[in-house]
Parts: structure tokens; C-alpha cells; sequence
């Protein structure tokens, strides 16, 4: 067997990572925080140095009591959400994800501003390293990677009933480029004994039983899995999940790999591998560099870890298999190592994966991806990795890339903006997942690198950039950049994003000081193209809000936006709207943080499938005709046709919640829901420190005058109340 013989895990363009299918979810008819309008007046008449004291006490919630409240295990993990029966982009409450990790390290950051100690940023970072970064151990033949060879060939499909993918040698891949420059600073010679990222889920409580290295022992913890693999339209409720370290002693004789990919040239091997979600490991970097402000320059050794993750998250930037940016054709050329920063976009991608066998020592992989979204770019941490100097990268190329990626950044989200504001989906490298020609598809708008045009980019079940979370994440970090740098381009665009929320403020701020932002958007028309000399705007680039909800995640980062926004540029309306919106969301706290009621309409059944009851696909037989047996899993659920989401998850007929959302199947009514999302509780805390911290007079941070219309202008505020 070759190096390039296996590569079981090549299909994640397709085969997501973290924060995918992420939606919000309405309330019922009638929702309200049930707080009286005299309640409501005197938290909003407290002034901004208030809400140092309101970060504590969620801070206390969260972190401090966080395994009493259920959002850390008994290790200290971060929980997806303190409720177990919780299907979303994880399919269980009790997994957890890079991007909770991430906003669990920068929770963690601000709490150094709020009290000086540094103790719980630190012990955050241990976990993170222990739990959700594979070991030296989970990777074990790292170094039998060959930079010449990095991958073969498979192309992506769209539904999981066109998997399994053959592999496909005859289509020439590139030559890794960037291996050689990360193992003179972090291994030896021309190897690593270790990829430094995190994998982006992990089965915390290990629900499926496949224990640590597939020991099957229930007593294991913090367990590698992955589901996603099988198309753009594999929806979490038609994933298999599947552990990622593979000794087939469940599944069928080749475990499951032979569910995503068929190559029948070799047997199979035994194998790890591991998938990386750049945009939290970027913000696990942009959480460190505020630790490291906060602390006055300390948390060295955090911040060293972090630079180290940033050299490591640089193959999210490169095309999947190494093939020229851009790419029209599944025959365009491959890099080599004399032009291997020729399949660089200088943009975060949807993910990296590497992996390699777990005994054999002939082969390894390692992949990028060839899509781009809008709501993965974070011009901030570029900006940080790229001036700060304790943040410099030692190898030779990281500085650079990283200033290359902070003002491609500035410019993709320039050429995807509407003439409204709103910023579209994104772009991609590989058509289709297979190199196809974009023109003859109908793409009109390109990058200026030559990207294609993608308005849902990577999945489509639900659309991608649907979710307007993806608008507050990107424009958040937008918002810091334009505030750290003052640069023009910048600001300008979040300006305009800026306008466009507040143009929907009548709709936000609802009655009986209640608050909704916009859920589901919808695109049409392409952009423009994009050159280097020049830029005409996109006047048939259209978006619309479809609905609302109460998303407490959302909300809490289209605040930290305007906060940001308004300290920037002394905007007192946004600064208003900032302060409106988390004394709002503060109303609904409750013992362990703060929620809504949801309607998980999406549990019995809508307009993407069944829910609980959606089938699965699982093929009879390979594409050669060979019919085959996928095993069960280790509790015995069976893979087989004809089985669903339940059916290969019956230990969620265990669950204390399940009776509910039985009753709702039974009576055809959307069951409710309260959760306490890591991520939505970490954004509310965030949001409110920052707006102490920028806001406050009592804040050494304090940026200018409170422009809080509700404190310093009657008539205005007044004015903006009316406006509602």
C-alpha cells in the first residue's frame, strides 16, 4: 500500500464541522419574561457600571458554580447545553464542541477584567488542551504523513443516498507546502508527532459507548466521535455518527468508513482521524489576546499555546486537495512545493482534518477545504497574530499569511455586503465539491482571487447563511477590528451592517420591554465582481429578514456588535440599542443563567424532515454490488436500511425529557423547550462585561461619554423609543 492508498475522512466539504446547522428557534405565542414595566425601569436606570455587577452574578452561574448548575462535567468539560435531550448541530446536550470551548476561554477572559485573577482563564485552557486537542497519543502515527502526498482524491456528492464515494487516483492532488515550515519550530526534521488543533465534537459523557480509543468501556469520558459526512443535505437528523479512532470493533468489518467512502483497491485500515473548526480555534485566540490584555501582558504561557493553534489552523486556508486558486476544473493544476501558496484563498475555511492509521506507518493524511463563509472570518485575531508581537508566529511564513488574511478578510466581507448591509454567504474553490465550472452553473459573481459566488456555502439543509447569527458573529469581530484599528474599510462596512440592524429596531424592540432579533434571512442575486482596483456594489445582491426570534446567542452577540460599534465611533444610537437589548435579554435569567421557551417544531417534524422519526440512509450494498453489514453499535442499535435518527439512538428513549416530545408527536403540537446553551451563555456574559468595561466611567477601559440616551438625552431617547 502507498501513502496516498487510504483516506477515509476526505469528504469534509461536505462532512461539517461545529457550528453547523445552527438555527434559532421561535417561542410560543405569548412568550414574555413575565417581569413587571417597574422591574424593567430600575435595571434599565442603572448605569453602565451596573453591569460589571450583572457579569458576576452570571459569571457565578456559569463558571463558578458551573457543575452544580450542569454546564460542566464532573472533569470540568463544557457541555453543549445543560439539558441533555438537545438535537441541533450536536445531536445530545451532553456532547460538547470546539465552539463552546472557545466561548467558555473567552467567558473566562473577561472574568480577569472583572476581578483580576487569571486562575479560571488558565484551568479553561488546561481543559482545552487536555480534553478537545488529540494528544500525542490520539495521533500516534503522525509522523508517517507525507507532505508529498497528502490526500486522494474523492469527490463530494449532495445527499447521503450518493454515499459511498469511490476514491479517484486519476485526479492529480497538490503537495503540502506548509508541513515543512510547522516541523522546524514544532517537531523534528520534516515531522510532527502532533497536529495542534482541537476536533470539533466530542461525546462528553460518552453516550455512545465507543469509549476511549474504542475501548467499549462505559466508564470512559471525552470521546472523539463525528457525524457529519455525507453531503451538503445531511442534516443532523440523517447523520451516522462514528467514533475517530477506528479499531473495528463495532460497525461492520471496516467499521463504518465504508458508510462514506469505497475504495476498492485497498482493504481497509485501522484509523484515527480528526476534524478541526478554524473559526473557534480563531476565537480561542481572539479570547487569549484579551486575557493577555486584561492580565497586562501575562498569561505567556496561554498565549504561546494560542500561537502555536494559530500555525497549525493555516491548512484551513489552503484548497482542500491542494489544487491552484482559483479552480474551474477537477483537471486544473496542483501545487507543488515551489508554488504551494498558490492554493492559499488568505481566508478561514469551514474546516482541516488529518488523520493516519493506527499501527501501519505507510501512510497519513491531511486536508483544508475548498469553501469559505462569511460568518468563519475574523479580521481581529488576524490583526492580533499579525502586529501584536507576543503573538508572532516563529515560523517563517505565519506572520505573513496572517497579515494576508487580515485585509482579504476586510474585502471578502466588502464584496458580499448588500446595498442594504447585510452580508451573503461566500465561496468556493470546488463547484459542487468536485472542481466544476462555476460559469456554467450560473455564477456570475466572483472574488478577486477568482472564488465562485456561494450564497449558502458548504450545507444546505438548512441554508448556511440563513441564520443571522452568522451577520452578529462576523460582524462582532468586525466591530473589535474597526475599533482597535480605525481602519476605513472596516468601519465602513460595519457601518453600513450597523444600519441595516437599526433600520429593523421597530421590529427588535418590542412591547412590554420584550426584545426579538431577525432568525432566518433570505438571498437573491450575486454580487458583483470583486478586482483589486476597484469595487462598484452590489445593487442586485438582495436579502430579506424571513422571521424572528428570541435566540438569547443571537441577541447577545448582536449586542456585543453595536457595543463595539458604538464605542468606536461614539454612535449613540447603537450604544442605546446595545443597552436595550441586554436589559431585555436580562429579564429572562433565571436561577442557572438566562433562556427562553422555544418551539421545536423541527423535533416531530417540518418542512426539512421528520425529526426524531427522520430516516436515515444507509446503503444495501457498495457501488460495485457487494452487499454488506454496517454492524450495530456498542449499546446494539442496528445499522442497517430503513432505521432513523431514533432508531440508531434509542438510549434517547431514556431521557427524563423524552415523554415530551413523545406527547407533542402524539398530539401533532410543537413540544417547548427551555435550554442553557454554553455558547448563548458565554455571548450574554460577554456582551454585558464589554459594555461595562467600554461604558462604565469607573472602567480604566472607558472609551467616552455614555451616549445612553435613556440616561442623557430624555428628548432623544425618546425619540428613539417613539420610533418603535
Amino acid at each position: 500500500m502507498t501513502p496516498v492508498a487510504i483516506l477515509t475522512l476526505l469528504l469534509f466539504g461536505s462532512a461539517y464541522s461545529h457550528s453547523i446547522m445552527h438555527r434559532s428557534y421561535p417561542s410560543p405565542e405569548g412568550t414574555h419574561h413575565g417581569k413587571s414595566a417597574e422591574h424593567f425601569n430600575a435595571i434599565r436606570s442603572q448605569p453602565a457600571d451596573s453591569l460589571k455587577d450583572r457579569f458576576n452574578e452570571h459569571y457565578a452561574k456559569v463558571v463558578t458554580n458551573g457543575k452544580a448548575n450542569g454546564y460542566l462535567s464532573s472533569d470540568g468539560v463544557p457541555y453543549h447545553s445543560v439539558e441533555t435531550l438537545m438535537v441541533e448541530a450536536p445531536d445530545y446536550g451532553h456532547e460538547t464542541t470546539s465552539e463552546a470551548y472557545s466561548e467558555y476561554v473567552w467567558l473566562t477572559a473577561m472574568n480577569i477584567w472583572a476581578s483580576g485573577s487569571t486562575s479560571d482563564f488558565e484551568a479553561a485552557w488546561t481543559s482545552l488542551e487536555t480534553y478537545i486537542i488529540p494528544s500525542k497519543e490520539d495521533q500516534p502515527t503522525s509522523t508517517a504523513y507525507d507532505p508529498s502526498t497528502p490526500a486522494s482524491y474523492a469527490p463530494e456528492e449532495n445527499s447521503p443516498s450518493d454515499y459511498p464515494v469511490q476514491v479517484d487516483r486519476n485526479v492529480k492532488t497538490g503537495q503540502d507546502d506548509l508541513n515543512n515550515e510547522l516541523a522546524a519550530v514544532y517537531g523534528s526534521g520534516t515531522k510532527l508527532d502532533q497536529f495542534y488543533a482541537t476536533h470539533w465534537l466530542l461525546d462528553v459523557d460518552n453516550i455512545y459507548g465507543f469509549g476511549k480509543h474504542e475501548s467499549l468501556s462505559s466508564s470512559d469520558k471525552n470521546v472523539y466521535v463525528n457525524s457529519y459526512q455525507r453531503g451538503a443535505n445531511e442534516s443532523v437528523w440523517r447523520t451516522v455518527p462514528q467514533p475517530e479512532w477506528e479499531a473495528f470493533k463495532v460497525g461492520g468489518s471496516c467499521g463504518y468508513l465504508e458508510l462514506f467512502i469505497f475504495d476498492p483497491e485497498y482493504a481497509c485500515d485501522e484509523q484515527w482521524r480528526y476534524t478541526g473548526a478554524p473559526d473557534a480555534d480563531a476565537r480561542t485566540i481572539q479570547a487569549t489576546y484579551w486575557a493577555y490584555n486584561f492580565s497586562k501582558g501575562g498569561v505567556t504561557e496561554q498565549v504561546q499555546k494560542a500561537v502555536k493553534l494559530s500555525d497549525f489552523i493555516r491548512y484551513s486556508m489552503f484548497d482542500k486537495y491542494f489544487k491552484v486558486v482559483p479552480c474551474y476544473s477537477v483537471d486544473c493544476p496542483a501545487v507543488t512545493f515551489e508554488n504551494g501558496w498558490n492554493a492559499t484563498f488568505y481566508l478561514i475555511s469551514w474546516y482541516m482534518a488529518w488523520g493516519g492509521p493506527i499501527t501501519d506507518t505507510y501512510w497519513g493524511f491531511r486536508i483544508g477545504a475548498s469553501h469559505v463563509h462569511q460568518g468563519y472570518q475574523n479580521a481581529f485575531t488576524a490583526y492580533v497574530l499579525s502586529t501584536v508581537e507576543a503573538f508572532e508566529s516563529k515560523t517563517t511564513g505565519g506572520k505573513g499569511q496572517w497579515a494576508g488574511v487580515r485585509y482579504k478578510t476586510i474585502d471578502f466581507w466588502d464584496w458580499l455586503q448588500t446595498d442594504t448591509g447585510a452580508i451573503a454567504g461566500g465561496a468556493t474553490n470546488s463547484f459542487n465539491g468536485k472542481y466544476d465550472n462555476p460559469a456554467e452553473n450560473g455564477i456570475t459573481g466572483y472574488f478577486s482571487n477568482g472564488m465562485a459566488y456561494q450564497w449558502e456555502p458548504v450545507y444546505h439543509d438548512p441554508p448556511s447563511n440563513d441564520w443571522f447569527g452568522m451577520q452578529s458573529w462576523s460582524q462582532e469581530r468586525n466591530a473589535e477590528y474597526c475599533f482597535m484599528t480605525g481602519e476605513g474599510k472596516s468601519c465602513g462596512i460595519v457601518k453600513k451592517w450597523v444600519s441595516w440592524v437599526m433600520s429593523m429596531k421597530d421590529k427588535i424592540l418590542i412591547g412590554d420591554n420584550d426584545y426579538q432579533v431577525p432568525s432566518n434571512l433570505g438571498w437573491s442575486g450575486q454580487p458583483n465582481n470583486y478586482t483589486e482596483s476597484g469595487f462598484t456594489q452590489n445593487p442586485n445582491l438582495k436579502v430579506t429578514v424571513v422571521d424572528y426570534s428570541k435566540d438569547v446567542g443571537v441577541a447577545s452577540a448582536l449586542a456585543h456588535a453595536l457595543t463595539f460599534y458604538a464605542a468606536a465611533t461614539q454612535d449613540s444610537d447603537a450604544q442605546t440599542l446595545a443597552r436595550e437589548l441586554l436589559d431585555r435579554i436580562y429579564m429572562y435569567n433565571d436561577t442557572i443563567g438566562v433562556a427562553v421557551n422555544e418551539s421545536r417544531q423541527d423535533y416531530i417534524g417540518n418542512e426539512y424532515g421528520q425529526g426524531f422519526w427522520e430516516p436515515v440512509y444507509v446503503p444495501a450494498q457498495l457501488p460495485n454490488g457487494q452487499s454488506i453489514d454496517y454492524g450495530k453499535y456498542p449499546d446494539g442499535d442496528a445499522i442497517k436500511p430503513g432505521v432513523t435518527f431514533l432508531d440508531i439512538r434509542s438510549w434517547y428513549k431514556n431521557d427524563p425529557s423524552w415523554p415530551i416530545v413523545e406527547k407533542a408527536k402524539t398530539a401533532g403540537v410543537a413540544p417547548v423547550f427551555q435550554y442553557h446553551r454554553m455558547w448563548a451563555q458565554a455571548e450574554f456574559g460577554i456582551a454585558t462585561a464589554d459594555y461595562a468595561r467600554l461604558f462604565g466611567s469607573s472602567s480604566e477601559y472607558y472609551v467616552g461619554f455614555d451616549n445612553d440616551h435613556y440616561h442623557n438625552d430624555q428628548t432623544r431617547y425618546q425619540q428613539f423609543a417613539n420610533s418603535m
